[in-house]
């Protein structure tokens, strides 16, 4: 049985952030994130016997034409998608698109847009099943195992019963994150993804744990597929970092946990990185809450482990909205995290959210005041605007629907893709919005910011990530120019 985990071609506005990516935004400069729970499918699938074809077209930068020459010549038996809001009328669009043109494959989508919303794609497309929850990688095991085997399907599967929708329930996150294998990378073409990191090549990305300790911000949209924490044992992941050195050579690792493990956990897996010796042969980074960092020796003791670098959620300079969007932290708590880090002599990559509905011009100014502070003080490396985006299956979604604060039709899905703001602000035009998310990249621009990044340079692999930094930046820039924000 021939299966293949497809990312078509969609390039309507630049390279979409879409593979393992909280955030779906168009990209100027394209970078492609690893997506390690599809990755997982694959070598899930191939370990029990299936010909598996990893079919990601944009990081392998090919066209649609390219993309329907592959089905056509393989013929898979079954094709997965990996659904996210703005484009998931585009994968309905591509669904009915291969069904009229005589593709026979059955047709799968997963990921946390079908998940808020399961029923719907199998109605607004010819898909055959749906994938709920965040173990996508398992069911789609079990879908497979299903069709070759007769195996009985998984809960949270949506399919067709002749012309009935069904479904098996609510879906699981009950298996042992332990026993699952290392990702086979090869299979997947990890080579082909990364950012702007340090150590250029060889990069790799691991995922820990799916996906937030906390899991309460009501703007997460993958807390619809994770409304639960759990994660590997820290003996897993430095177990899987002594194979991507071995194997690789990896000198540079990111964790694309949404919020890396604390407390104890974080303790032994930093004791475990001295111990072995790998805070000596690589650089580590990964997404981490401020709270972390409030506690003394912590931070110093990441610094010692081979940590390089943070990306931590500031999303606003105001108390009242991170209670609202319930983050559990305070102004004063991220400011002196973040200062923590620094001090340690780890890098912090904050992310900022404008457009909040209740959040003012003057609230949102105060947020990009402290954050270019942050930034200008060098307690803070890189700094990351969003458009805040309520996508289905958030409370913040919820609460946009129940105070009429959608700008146009919550249906109109297209446009949930960060070009333009999707609730009314109280004295703020979509213009102002977007050009606010614009402006933090001219943070970047300022004669002190340059000159002590320029002061910082000691190699050529400095020169290097400073060239590439300065890259991404315009890319940003162009990313937030195309405004789309004049429609209503």
């Amino acid at each position: 049985m021939k299966i293949f985990i497809s990312y078509p071609p969609f390039r309507d506005k630049g390279s979409p952030m879409w593979t393992q990516n909280r955030q779906f935004q168009w990209y100027h400069v394209g970078s492609c994130i690893y997506p390690l729970v599809p990755a997982m499918a694959a070598t899930l699938l191939d370990r029990n016997g299936f010909d598996v074809i990893w079919n990601d077209t944009i990081s392998k930068g090919q066209d649609f034409d390219q993309f329907i020459k592959n089905i056509a010549a393989e013929k898979p038996d079954l094709i997965a998608f990996e659904s996210k809001t703005p484009i998931v009328k585009k994968l309905w669009k591509l669904a009915a698109d291969l069904k009229e043109n005589g593709i026979k494959s059955k047709l799968v989508l997963y990921g946390d847009h079908v998940t808020a919303k399961p029923e719907e794609s199998m109605t607004e497309s010819p898909v055959d099943y749906v994938i709920t929850g965040g173990n996508y990688d398992i069911s789609l095991l079990s879908l497979a195992k299903h069709l070759r085997d007769g195996d009985p399907l998984p809960d949270g599967i949506w399919y067709r019963d002749a012309d009935q929708v069904r479904n098996t329930g609510k879906f699981k996150l009950d298996f042992d994150l332990n026993k699952l294998p290392f990702v086979d990378r090869k299979l997947t073409n990890a080579h082909l993804y990364g950012e702007k990191w340090k150590k250029r090549v060889p990069f790799m990305y691991t995922m820990v744990g799916r996906d937030c300790p906390w899991a309460k911000c009501t703007f997460c949209s993958w807390t619809t597929l994770y409304p639960s924490f759990r994660t590997r044992s820290p003996e897993s992941l430095l177990d899987e970092i002594g194979y991507l050195i071995d194997e690789f050579g990896t000198k540079e690792i990111f964790d694309d946990t949404g919020t890396f493990p604390g407390g104890n956990w974080l303790k032994k897996f930093c004791e475990g990185m001295i111990e072995r010796g790998y805070n000596k042969k690589i650089l580590f980074s990964c997404n981490m809450r401020f709270d972390y960092m409030l506690d003394p020796g912590v931070a110093e003791l990441m610094k010692k482990a081979g940590f390089r670098k943070v990306k931590s959620g500031l999303e606003s300079a105001n108390d009242e909205t991170l209670a609202r969007i319930r983050k559990g932290l305070k102004v004063k708590d991220i400011v002196k995290g973040c200062k923590n880090a620094a001090k340690a002599g780890i890098y912090v990559h904050l992310t900022v959210i404008i457009g909040y509905p209740w959040e003012t011009k003057k609230d949102a100014k105060r947020t990009m005041d402290l954050a270019r502070k942050l930034m200008a003080d060098g307690d803070a490396e890189m700094l990351q605007s969003t458009v805040l985006v309520p996508y289905p299956g958030t409370p913040l979604y919820q609460y946009g629907t129940e105070n009429d604060l959608f700008r146009f039709d919550p249906k109109d899905y297209d446009r949930f893709d960060m070009t333009e703001p999707v609730f009314k602000t109280p004295d703020m035009t979509p213009e102002d919005v977007v050009e606010m998310c614009q402006g933090v990249y001219r943070s970047f621009l300022t004669p002190k910011f340059i000159l002590r990044h320029v002061k910082n340079t000691r190699s050529l692999e400095d020169v290097s990530y400073l060239l590439r930094g300065a890259k991404a930046v315009i890319g940003h820039l162009k990313d937030f120019g195309k405004k789309r924000s004049k429609r209503t």
